[in-house]
Parts: C-alpha cells; sequence; structure tokens
C-alpha cells in the first residue's frame, strides 16, 4: 500500500498570496497565507528541507537548501 502523498505549493495572485494543499482523493485545500504562515505549514509537514526517511521537493528534484548553498 502506498502511503498518501502531500503537495504544497504557493500560489500568487495580483491581489494575494495562497498555500494550496493537495492530498490524493480530496479537493485542494487553498488558503490564503502570508509568506510566514506558508514557511511555518512546509516546517509542519517536513516539506521545508531535506529530513531522514522524508520524501519532499528536496529528494525529488535534488533541491538544495538556501543556507547551504555556499
Amino acid at each position: 500500500m502506498l502511503a498518501a502523498m502531500i503537495v504544497i505549493r504557493r500560489m500568487v495572485d495580483r491581489h494575494r498570496a495562497y498555500t494550496a494543499i493537495f492530498l490524493p482523493g480530496e479537493e485542494p485545500r487553498i488558503i490564503p497565507t502570508t509568506d510566514y504562515e506558508h514557511g511555518r505549514i512546509l516546517q509542519v509537514y517536513k516539506q521545508d528541507r531535506p529530513h531522514a526517511d522524508v520524501l519532499n521537493d528536496f529528494t525529488d528534484f535534488g533541491l538544495i537548501p538556501p543556507k547551504d548553498r555556499g
């Protein structure tokens, strides 16, 4: 059985910024958020940096966190 995968994305239009949360089999949840709130959501769901035993954009796309870019 596959584990549920969460996808969290930042969405910005001309007037507001939003955090979009996608779960399989669920309607997308799109919430107006500030940059701080969006960053905190990423931390809570362990999507903010590489974590041991967690698959996220850093592991999927080989991203390097900003503080580690030398």
